[in-house]
């Protein structure tokens, strides 16, 4: 029996960046050796074993053979028999198909190094389009590693334009699709996952409603704002996301990002995120962003009475933390250095702040009842707001 680590985490180690999971492949093994050592099994399709006390994973070195559609149609085989360059053989880009020896010393049978040495993101074998999920996950790792230097070669990003025209995508579902977007956006520059699978025409089976955008002409009166070299409002969008990306970790925060632009009306926000099964933290916050960016962008203009009305659509009053993300993800229309001084975050801060101070009990004590209470609090909160802009 042979270990080895195998995967992501030799990649990262060699390219001197953090190791978050480690996987391990073991050649020449049964189940019975893994559980006559304590490993627990945990692998249904394939045999896969936890370790005994680190409890990371440890998978029989295995062959796989496409037997039915979809990207879960492959049959594994699982045996001592399966060595090390057919286990790595199967895997979708060459490095990925590294592994370490107990030993520390590297085993490359695929010749990966150089890839990895040069950025290039490649394909290992035919059998890659046998699974139209790697067409995502490529695009994904094109996202995590572009701060790197990593590109797509150019066979590559040609068979994945084969497997999408040929319908393979077809067969994801949507909520595997958001699985693979959910990753992306928390990578260094998830714009480049959206760029890679419009370039293929993918984007327009997984996500039509964001794919629709690159149709629609930008249309913006704002001579501050960045975007506005930008020819169409996907384009837009994804300098949104990138801009807001270097602002925020918050993956709801860089979706609204990337979904604001979608329309005032929000249907088809709602539509993608029934569809896919987003969050209702990242749907909300969408649609609010969606809807409210023209006020916020144009707030030092706002009445007090429409900044109160602002406060109200976006329940800034119960979700002041809320707000504050509307705020950033708005603010994204700028570059790092313009959004740290995007003049509707201090302003309507401090309004929210102001109308908060507003305190209820003293209008119920003089007598106001029922909706009256209301209509009270609205105009002391729109008095407290003049007076603070005089």
């Amino acid at each position: 029996m042979q270990i080895y680590l195998v995967g992501g985490a030799v990649r990262d180690k060699l390219l001197s960046l953090p190791v978050k999971d480690k996987d391990f492949v073991v050649v020449g093994a049964t189940p019975a050796d893994m559980l006559e050592q304590g490993y627990q099994q945990v692998g249904k399709d394939f045999p896969v074993f936890l370790h005994p006390s680190t409890k990371q994973e440890y998978a029989l070195a295995r062959t796989e053979r496409k037997s039915g559609s979809g990207y879960t149609g492959f049959t594994c085989y699982a045996a001592p028999d399966v060595t090390l360059e057919q286990d790595l053989v199967r895997r979708d880009l060459t490095i990925n198909a590294m592994v370490e020896d107990e030993n520390g010393q590297v085993i490359d049978p695929l010749n990966a190094r150089a890839d990895l040495d040069n950025r290039v993101l490649r394909h290992i074998s035919a059998s890659f389009s046998e699974d139209p999920l790697r067409v995502l996950r490529v695009a994904r790792f094109a996202a995590r590693f572009h701060r790197q230097g990593f590109t797509i070669a150019d066979e590559t990003l040609l068979l994945m334009q084969a497997m999408t025209q040929a319908g393979d995508l077809a067969e994801l579902t949507p909520e595997r699709v958001w699985q693979e977007v959910e990753k992306t956006l928390s990578a260094a520059n998830p714009e480049v996952f959206f760029k890679v699978l419009k370039d293929i025409g993918a984007l327009a089976v997984i996500l039509p409603e964001l794919d629709n955008l690159f149709d629609l002409a930008v249309i913006s009166s704002d001579e501050d704002n960045d975007d506005k070299n930008n020819s169409n409002l996907g384009l837009q969008a994804l300098s949104l996301l990138k801009n807001t990306a270097l602002l925020s970790s918050n993956l709801a925060i860089r979706f609204a990002a990337v979904m604001q632009n979608l329309g005032e009306q929000q249907a088809n926000i709602k539509a993608l995120a029934k569809r896919c099964k987003v969050p209702n933290e990242h749907r909300d916050l969408a649609i609010l962003v969606s809807a409210q960016q023209a006020h916020i962008h144009n707030a030092l203009t706002l009445t007090p009475a429409a900044i109160i009305s602002l406060f109200d659509n976006t329940d800034a009053w119960r979700k002041p933390e809320r707000f504050q993300q509307i705020l950033l993800t708005c603010s994204s229309s700028k570059s790092k250095q313009l959004a740290d001084a995007y003049q509707p975050t201090q302003y309507l801060t401090n309004m929210l702040n102001t109308a908060c101070d507003i305190a209820v009990q003293p209008i119920i004590a003089a007598g106001f009842r029922g909706p009256e209470i209301k209509q009270q609090l609205t105009l002391q909160r729109i008095s407290a707001l003049t007076a603070l802009r005089a």
